[in-house]
């Protein structure tokens, strides 16, 4: 996704990724940025309120963020391979309403993606408007295990008020 603020269609939905989280990958995460024990022992995971070995919900945000980079980063080469003109997007304000509903356990597989939420003219920055995106991510029964609204800043073609 990156096109012009004008471009973006409330509703549209952007797969982002798909990752199966593995045991070692989750104690490897762990180690180095949240090392509690139900995300580092696989016997003191079954005595946790889990009841087995999960992923840090940082890891799910590790995870979303790349690839929501990586599919911003291939819409560019594309467009640059076309000979578009390239949206350069932000800053970001930030995100809210973080939520991990569900664990992701050793050995689930998710599904990433990105939809557009909200579309808010700004009268402050009429060469600008803010995107707002609803991220999510669903384990593979289809349970939500991780959920994001983010913002930022998308050029716009033309200045708000100018068209």
């Amino acid at each position: 996704m990156s096109t012009f603020f004008e471009d973006l269609v409330v509703g549209r939905i952007v797969e982002l990724g798909v990752h199966t989280f593995s045991a070692a990958d989750i104690k490897e995460f762990a180690a180095k940025y949240d090392p509690q024990p139900f995300h580092m022992d696989e016997e003191a995971a079954k005595a946790s309120l889990f009841g087995a070995l999960c992923a840090s919900g940082w890891h799910t945000v590790a995870i979303y963020t790349g690839f929501n980079i990586r599919t911003r980063q291939k819409a560019e080469a594309a467009a640059t391979a076309r000979g578009e003109t390239i949206a350069r997007w932000g800053p970001s304000p930030g995100f809210k309403d973080l939520k991990w509903p569900r664990p992701v356990f050793a050995g689930d597989t998710v599904s990433f993606r990105q939809t557009v939420a909200n579309k808010i003219d700004l009268k402050s920055r009429p060469e600008r408007g803010m995107l707002v995106t609803r991220g999510e991510g669903f384990n593979q029964k289809g349970e939500p295990v991780f959920g994001v609204t983010g913002q930022i800043l998308v050029p716009r073609r033309e200045p708000l008020g100018t068209v």
